[in-house]
């Protein structure tokens, strides 16, 4: 008898409920019973089609691990990277899976995600949370992850003038970890009480629309496609642009000034889980504090509906209630 359990599918640019089938591990995945997922910009276009996808939605969670066929992370707490890669191209062999023009990736591109009861994985893929982390950070490390790809793709000179455009979820984030490398950095945005989150950090939060100053480098978090043009009407000449955004539909790019201005441009998404996770450690990110609701998994259409209104910080399902 096939064990069905409850999941958010995303059919046709349609969310709904739905029972699906208990995911069966293949050789070398484990089992993980679901405890929070978080939803994401990514998530918000996946709806709108930004890349078609049937399936479980979802890719941001911290669950506990229920069966692993070799036992070392039985009753584990983990977290999981999301790109799975084939394991036999060059890519895969260079270390460089989130890359495999045959990958799967969980919640978004042939892999099922984890807003669901269950979900299984690789073993290479999961990570142990800390003990004296609860759930409600653990959840972040992915977006975290991402965020601290931005030191491992820029070196950054500690007298360059940093500044992330957009206080939204991962911008928030970005500043965070900009901020725990020393690094001088400005957030623009529009909600003051989201800016001060990462006030306590060193981070100065400005109003957008009132910055008028050039900077070294930008870290473009809007989650929109005007926000490439803001980046780029504050940047220096030879400044660099990391791209953070992924929104569904096409943007207008001034190719132009980029040539003449002899601009960077580097696209950024997935990043380590390691220095996520040592970061997460020494709990000294305010990660709570980015939370602004939480639901059931039942509650799910409505959960990806409020997360999409404007200022709504961090939305979380629980998949146990």
């Amino acid at each position: 008898m096939v064990i069905k359990v409850k999941a958010l599918v995303l059919e046709n640019g349609e969310v709904f409920l739905k029972d699906v089938p208990t995911p069966t591990p293949q050789e070398e995945e484990v089992l993980i019973r679901v405890s929070l997922g978080g939803i994401c910009s990514t998530d918000l276009e996946m709806v709108k089609g930004y890349v078609p996808f049937t399936g479980v939605m979802g890719h941001e969670f911290v669950g506990r691990v229920e069966i692993d066929p070799q036992g070392e992370f039985t009753g584990t707490r983990v977290v999981g990277e999301i790109n799975i890669g084939c394991g036999s191209c060059s890519f895969c062999q260079a270390g460089l899976k989130n890359h495999c023009q045959k990958r799967e990736v969980v919640g978004i591109r042939q892999r099922q995600g984890v807003f669901a009861e269950y979900v299984a994985l690789p073993r290479e893929n999961i990570y142990p949370v800390p003990v004296e982390s609860p759930d409600e950070e653990a959840v972040f490390v992915e977006p975290l992850a991402a965020a601290l790809q931005v030191l491992e793709q820029v070196h950054i000179p500690p007298s360059h003038r940093v500044v992330v455009l957009g206080d939204g979820r991962l911008g928030l984030l970005v500043a965070m970890v900009l901020a725990e490398a020393g690094l001088e950095s400005i957030i623009l945005g529009h909600h003051k009480e989201k800016m001060d989150i990462v006030k306590p950090l060193g981070v100065t939060g400005v109003v957008a629309e009132e910055f008028s100053e050039k900077v070294d480098l930008v870290v473009e978090c809007t989650g929109s496609s005007a926000g490439f043009q803001k980046a780029q009407q504050i940047l220096h000449p030879r400044g660099t642009i990391v791209l953070k955004t992924t929104v569904a539909g096409k943007a207008s790019v001034d190719l132009a000034s980029l040539v003449t201005g002899e601009i960077t441009v580097v696209g950024s998404r997935c990043g380590p889980f390691l220095p996520a996770l040592n970061l997460l450690k020494r709990g000294k990110l305010p990660l709570s504090k980015m939370v602004d609701k939480v639901f059931t998994l039942s509650q799910g259409k409505e959960a990806l509906e409020y997360a999409s209104r404007k200022g709504v910080k961090k939305v979380l399902l629980d998949m146990e209630c």
